[in-house]
Formats: structure tokens, C-alpha cells, sequence
């Protein structure tokens, strides 16, 4: 299957979070997601075992019963074995100190999705130079400071993100400390989307946080989405 138009899957784009989630299992916190507006769902758990990682992957892409794309984490190994045991997995995620994105496009082949994380303009710049259709959007990055990543870099601000957005040809997810309250300056920014973890991972009622998310991401803004 062709891999889906970044514009369709990055509006509302869940990073999973276990502990969050606790004491709920991260699938069934997806699938409430899901059914509530989250357009895409990333598995991320830095400290799973492969065995267990790909558990949780299989378990995540059951709750999302392919309605969206569900990608993985870093773990290149992780999204083949998934896939060889049959899980509707989509994709991977990929950060600057992962494997590069051009030999992750040779292993994960044209009709997987890959995402790339950029948080300087030389890294988006780097993105740019390579061959066209590697990568197919980049997560840009962290917006604001976010204990679900401690080694982020320095906070960039709606304004840091813009900036880096107005000088990427593709689409521009932002993370990092999102919000509702963000929603409407990220759109105007250029922002395609916008990544979430505590605000539904530790939110008391997943469903509730991902419709909040959603009419905040919708309301009307001046500017177009890239």
C-alpha cells in the first residue's frame, strides 16, 4: 500500500509514553485516542527490550485498526519484525543520532513512511539535501521544555519554531510541551501538525484531551498549514 499524504496523518500525532499511560496499557489509551481524532500514533519506549517493543507495537497497531498510521520510535529492527508478524505497522520516526534517514529509506523500502527530527537549520537543511522522497516530513523541535524528553534541545518557542518551518520544503510537525493553548499559534507558524504526549498519555480521560486537541487544531487561523 502507498504511503499516505503527510497531510492526512500529521494534524494530531500521538507519541506514546508507557509510564504515562500507567496504570492504563498504552493500547488501550491509543485506541480511545484514535476513536476520539488522533490522526497518527508514534510507539515510543526507550526503555523496552526488543521483544517487548515489539509486543507493544503489535498491541498499539491492533487498537488503531489501521483508521491511522502507526509508526515506530528509532527502531528501524523493530518496525521489520513487527511487520514480519503480520502488525499493520506504517512507518518509522527517526532522530539525528539514529540511523540516517537515507539508509533507513533503503531498509524500510518507497512504501513505508519516514519521519525525521530537525531542530537547527542546518538539520533541516540536511533534510533537504537528500534525495527527494526519503524523508516525508520532519518533527521540529522542542517547542517548549518537556520532561518526556529531557535530552531535547533548548526549547525553541512558537517564534524558533516558525522560523525553522518558513525554511523547510516539507511538512512540519512541532512537539515538545504541546498544548491546546498552542494550537492556533502553531497553525499560523505553518505548523502541519502538531505531536502530543503528556497532554493525552497523562491525561485523566484520553478521549476528552484528544477532542480538546482536535477543535483547538481546527479553529480557524490566518495562515495556512504548510
Amino acid at each position: 500500500m502507498p504511503r499516505p499524504a503527510p497531510a492526512q496523518y500529521l494534524p494530531l500525532y500521538l507519541v506514546t509514553d508507557t509510564a504515562l499511560c500507567a496504570p492504563r496499557a498504552v493500547a488501550d489509551v491509543v485506541a480511545a485516542a484514535v476513536a476520539a481524532g488522533v490522526t497518527c500514533v508514534q510507539v515510543r519506549d526507550k526503555h523496552a527490550g526488543g521483544r517487548d517493543l515489539v509486543s507493544l507495537v503489535a498491541a498499539v497497531a491492533r487498537a488503531a485498526e489501521g483508521r491511522v498510521p502507526v509508526l515506530v520510535d528509532d527502531r528501524v529492527d523493530v518496525y521489520l519484525a513487527a511487520r514480519e508478524l503480520g502488525a499493520r505497522v506504517d512507518g518509522v520516526h527517526v532522530g539525528q543520532s539514529d540511523l540516517p534517514a537515507g539508509a533507513v529509506r533503503r531498509i524500510v523500502g518507497v512504501d513505508a513512511v519516514v519521519g525525521l527530527s530537525a531542530a537547527t537549520p542546518g538539520q533541516v537543511a540536511a533534510a533537504h539535501a537528500l534525495p527527494a522522497g526519503t524523508v516525508d516530513y520532519l518533527g521540529i523541535g522542542a517547542v517548549h521544555a518537556t520532561a518526556t524528553k529531557p535530552d531535547h534541545p533548548a526549547p525553541l518557542g512558537v517564534e524558533g519554531f516558525a522560523t525553522l518551518a518558513a525554511g523547510a520544503d516539507l511538512p512540519c510537525v512541532a512537539i515538545g510541551g504541546i498544548t491546546t493553548a498552542d494550537a492556533a499559534a502553531l497553525r499560523a507558524a505553518g505548523a502541519a501538525g502538531m505531536a502530543v504526549v503528556s497532554a493525552i498519555c497523562a491525561a485523566a480521560d484520553p478521549a476528552a484531551s484528544t477532542r480538546d486537541l482536535a477543535e483547538a487544531w481546527r479553529a480557524p487561523t490566518g495562515r495556512r498549514s504548510r
